[in-house]
């Protein structure tokens, strides 16, 4: 499914798609816990800050807690990032609200004593009061739980890898392709135009496409 690895990720997938029906995202009121419990743990809601220049966690589910040893309510998602990764995640954020594009993104997280992590973590939109720019549903889910899960709080995440999905118009069309990249960091790297490397896929989206250091991420989705 679109190369969403985890279970908890793909049944919050399927739920949400066949939820919205013809819509571009569904509203949250229609949102069933009870039809996501086998992945509830794993899943949050975002809500923007009145200015919109953030989005915090409105809920989250105890495995995601548990990954940060602490309470995530009203605690701001873009902060959990590396500094350097921070532009990319609003570019992603936009993407989702403004666009209405699925995001799946992979991550590599370094717990408080050093011990190496990798997570799946899927953005979709929702609709609240009419409007998909001030919630987004998604889900955080680790690849491996090992012993020091839940006792070591994660300290640090690179993105390592994305993917932007538009259910509707694209999906059929690029079927297959992955816009992904699994490009080493390079702290000294600086925000490049890499247009050329997306080819008929950009010109198509009518989009620009930029690496941050290590990571590709398509502005804007689609026109």
């Amino acid at each position: 499914m679109t190369n969403m690895q985890m279970q908890s990720t793909q049944r919050l997938y399927k739920y949400w798609n066949e939820l919205r029906g013809t819509r571009s995202a569904p509203e949250r009121r229609d949102v069933d816990p009870t039809k996501i419990r086998n992945a509830l743990a794993n899943t949050f809601i975002l809500e923007a800050s009145p200015d919109h220049e953030t989005f915090n966690f409105r809920l989250a589910g105890s495995h995601i807690c548990s990954t940060y040893c602490r309470e995530l309510k009203n605690r701001s998602f873009i902060d959990l990032w590396h500094r350097r990764d921070k532009d990319a995640i609003e570019t992603l954020i936009k993407a989702v609200t403004d666009d209405h594009a699925a995001a799946l993104v992979t991550f590599n997280a370094t717990s408080q004593h050093n011990a190496q992590l990798t997570f799946e973590t899927l953005l979709l939109p929702l609709r609240h009061n009419g409007a998909t720019n001030n919630r987004i549903i998604g889900s955080i889910t680790a690849f491996d739980e090992p012993l020091w899960f839940g006792t070591q709080p994660i300290m640090e995440q690179r993105i390592s890898g994305l993917r932007l999905i538009w259910p509707d118009d694209h999906q059929n069309e690029f079927a297959g392709q992955d816009f992904s990249t699994e490009v080493a960091a390079d702290d000294d790297a600086d925000v490049i135009d890499i247009r050329s490397s997306f080819g008929q896929s950009a010109k198509v989206f009518g989009i620009n496409a930029r690496r941050y250091a290590h990571l590709s991420v398509i502005d804007g989705g689609k026109q």
